[in-house]
């Protein structure tokens, strides 16, 4: 009996993991399969032919790579902009006393709660009205404080021993030298988690840049697979379409796979905490 449940658990632990990698997997086949093996019916499970000319066909089809440079520009710098803007927001909140310390705290968390498409409208005037329009300032300043990295970041600084900060302060460390030097730190696996979280949402972010921009020189790469994405009806073009979208994948894959081990920290730190 105790048997035939160690298969069970396995067989249902391989379906999980199966699941959701299927998707990845039938977009790396179908982006090294030829427009002929695309079109036959039943579809095959392995390419017969495999053949990689459809990642070079992306870059010619549209300007894939300059799409990929703005997204990497918008993503790291909105990425960036969030740790520095959290933590300072956190300490002050977590640390420092002072009148309506709590009500301007849980109206930056209430923001959370609000769908992007009620604060698109202001938000585009806003942009709009500082000449911002079509630029890549205008397409990052929403993003450049995010009010769940506030909230991590608050919740970790809690922690923080305030006995810690008053050794500093004697010592004669600035709040400055105190925030970087001994707070930011000890907060290393929630600012590795927040990055991930933030650098997938500005990667993948479509609804704002198709709002502010108009150059296709400026457009992140979210909005060139968008292009791409009227060949799919064409079988000639499905495994550009799968290739430009695997290229696309690539960045967020690989800092979840250069951060997962502080990551999975994290998040297991976090249930044990108490």
């Amino acid at each position: 009996m105790r048997r035939v449940a160690r298969v069970a658990t396995g067989l249902a632990f391989t379906l999980v993991i199966l699941v959701p990698l299927f998707p990845l997997y039938w977009m790396v086949i179908s982006a090294l399969k030829g427009p002929e093996e695309l079109q036959k019916i039943p579809p095959t499970w392995f390419p017969a032919d495999p053949t990689f000319g459809a990642f070079g066909e992306v870059f010619q089809v549209i300007p894939f790579g300059g799409a990929f440079l703005n997204s990497v520009l918008i993503a790291g710098v909105s990425t960036v902009s969030v740790l520095v803007t959290s933590v300072m927001a956190g300490y002050v909140f977590a640390k420092y006393r002072f009148r309506g310390r709590e009500v301007l705290f849980w109206a930056v968390v209430a923001t959370m709660f609000l769908p992007p498409i009620v604060t698109l409208v202001p938000l585009y005037w806003l942009v709009s009205t500082m000449g911002l329009a079509d630029s890549y300032l205008g397409v990052m300043l929403p993003w450049l404080a995010n009010a769940f990295g506030i909230f991590l970041m608050r919740q970790f600084i809690a922690d923080v021993p305030d006995e810690l900060i008053d050794a500093a302060r004697m010592d004669g460390a600035s709040e400055a030298r105190i925030l970087w030097r001994v707070i930011t730190p000890l907060l290393r696996p929630a600012v590795v988690s927040l990055a991930i979280f933030a650098f997938v949402f500005y990667w993948n972010n479509f609804l704002w840049p198709l709002s502010i921009l108009q150059s296709d020189d400026k457009f992140p790469v979210v909005l060139a697979l968008s292009r791409l994405l009227s060949y799919s009806t064409s079988v000639r073009y499905q495994n550009v379409v799968m290739a430009g979208a695997l290229i696309a994948s690539v960045p967020t894959m690989l800092v979840f796979l250069l951060a997962q081990r502080v990551f999975v920290r994290s998040v297991a730190r976090t249930g044990v905490k108490g």
